[in-house]
Parts: structure tokens; C-alpha cells; sequence
């Protein structure tokens, strides 16, 4: 069949509009993450399916979630030799770790459901929660926050057993962390926001404006800020000086990060089920 001029034409110009909307999202599916030129990465770990949170515990293991649902959420451990074994079962949405203790705590965040210390291959219950993502520890306390509407932002004492409520009304709460002079920070997906707890007086506003923050991780470096979009994620540092720098961009699902050495992280991207190294690299090399 011999197609009419005016049709061809028709047919050529609805091409040329539709390929250029078509490699926009491929362009934003595959293009590679980007990097500071003070920072590098490599990629560490592959084909984790949901990776989601890490931890070390005190004899420096790494611990991962993988955030699946319906009780299908699990816990690995890697081996002195680079392999994965699962240490926990049978959770829901695992989306918090955090070494505690002798061990390490991991919340459930898919409703009501206990948050729990894993030590070796055994879990025990902590406390009852619910819709707990992020959790930190100072040392002492462990800090959580609700991922719900009107959640709360939280801390259990291990010497009482007791939970405190240190705020409530959150929206979308996600990542907590606690600074080594004390400073408590979390963030609120929905609103963009990271805000600094006052025992008195309103939260103050650190950042706003951001695409769904999610983790918080507080260290000599400043304060650490992963984007849990799945697309043009970034992984932020807010310096000590007030300056925020986008160390990695073009990140997908940017998940927890963790301190394993003075400048040197590991970062769950989700997007892409693998884990990150990143290092600081001094100036001139």
C-alpha cells in the first residue's frame, strides 16, 4: 500500500516528536553516576535485589536489607570472603539498620510490627513499633522515625526499656541520625525538608527544597543526605561551614550510607541493586 504524501509527511513529523520523548527517560534510566571531583566511587556489590540498609556491627561486618514485603524481607550478612548468607527471615519492608550494642537493630517499616536486635543469628524484640524506617544510635539511646501520616519521631532507653516520644505530626518521616555532640536530625520525604530536633521550642529548618530525602548519616564531614528518587537521585553533604555539595548525582533509589573508614562510605542504590564505595580523594590526585 503506497501512503499519500500528506500522510508520510504526517507520519515523519510524529516520529520526530515522539523519539526525542522517548530517549529523554532511556537517557535518564542509564546514564552513569557522576561524581564530586573530591569523591570517587566503585561499585562494590551487585544483583542485590531491594538493597535498602546497611550497618556494620562491633566486629565490623556488614550487615544488608533487602526491603521486600509480606514477610519476604530479609537480612544478609557479608563473609571475611566478599559472600552473602541470610541471618534473618520473614520480614516486612526491613528499610532500618543500625549497630547497637552487641549487635544490630533493624526496623520493619510495613505497619505494626516489633523492632528487633540481631545479635549473631538470633533476633529478639526491643519494643513494639509501627511503620518504624529510620533508626540511629548514639551509643546509648536508639533513636526511630515513622514512615506514616502524623508519625512520630522517637527514642527507646535500653536501661528502662522506655520509649519516648520527642515529636509528633511528622509527615512521611524517613532518616534520623544523631551527631557526636548530639544533635538529633530527620527528614520528612513528603515535605522535602531536613529539620534539627529542639528539646524547646520549634524544629529548626536545616534544608529544604529537596527530591524525597530519605537517609541522614552524621559524621566529622558533615551532615549526609541520600535522595530516595528513582530517577536524578544525588547524594548530598551539608558541610560544616553551611555549604551543601552534591558529592554523587544520577543516582537511582539512593538508599543508607554508612562510615566504614575516615572518608571512605559504602551507599545502598536500590535502583540499581548494588552498593557503592565512595572515597574522598585529596586535591591534585
Amino acid at each position: 500500500m503506497r501512503l499519500s504524501l500528506p500522510y508520510r509527511r504526517w507520519l515523519l513529523c510524529s516520529l520526530a516528536l515522539l523519539v526525542p520523548g522517548l530517549a529523554y527517560p532511556a537517557w535518564r534510566h542509564f546514564y552513569p553516576v557522576m561524581s564530586a571531583p573530591d569523591w570517587q566511587y566503585r561499585v562494590v556489590q551487585t544483583d542485590i535485589a531491594s538493597v535498602s540498609a546497611l550497618a556494620l556491627d562491633t566486629q565490623g561486618r556488614l550487615y544488608i536489607s533487602q526491603e521486600f514485603a509480606d514477610g519476604k524481607g530479609t537480612i544478609l550478612r557479608q563473609s571475611s570472603d566478599g559472600s552473602l548468607e541470610t541471618v534473618l527471615r520473614g520480614l516486612s519492608k526491613p528499610d532500618g539498620l543500625a549497630s547497637y550494642g552487641e549487635g544490630v537493630a533493624v526496623s520493619q517499616e510495613a505497619g505494626r510490627l516489633p523492632l528487633l536486635l540481631l545479635q549473631g543469628d538470633k533476633a529478639e524484640s526491643l519494643f513494639a513499633s509501627d511503620s518504624v524506617e529510620g533508626i540511629a544510635s548514639d551509643g546509648h539511646y536508639l533513636y526511630f522515625i515513622e514512615d506514616k501520616p502524623r508519625g512520630r519521631l522517637g527514642r527507646y532507653n535500653p536501661s528502662t526499656a522506655e520509649v519516648v516520644t520527642l515529636r509528633e505530626g511528622l509527615e512521611e518521616g524517613e532518616g534520623v541520625t544523631v551527631c557526636a555532640d548530639g544533635r538529633l536530625f530527620y527528614t520528612e520525604k513528603k515535605k522535602g525538608w531536613i529539620k534539627r530536633w529542639q528539646a524547646s521550642g520549634e524544629d529548626a529548618l536545616v534544608q529544604a527544597g529537596l527530591n524525597q530525602p530519605g537517609f541522614l548519616l552524621c559524621t566529622a564531614d558533615g551532615l549526609w543526605i541520600s535522595e530516595d528518587s528513582t530517577h536524578m537521585a544525588r547524594l548530598l553533604l551539608l558541610d560544616p561551614s553551611g555549604k551543601l555539595q552534591v558529592i554523587l548525582q544520577h543516582l537511582r533509589s539512593a538508599q543508607t550510607l554508612i562510615a566504614v573508614a575516615p572518608g571512605r562510605y559504602l551507599l545502598a542504590e536500590q535502583g540499581r541493586q548494588r552498593i557503592l564505595e565512595l572515597k574522598h580523594r585529596p586535591h591534585g590526585i
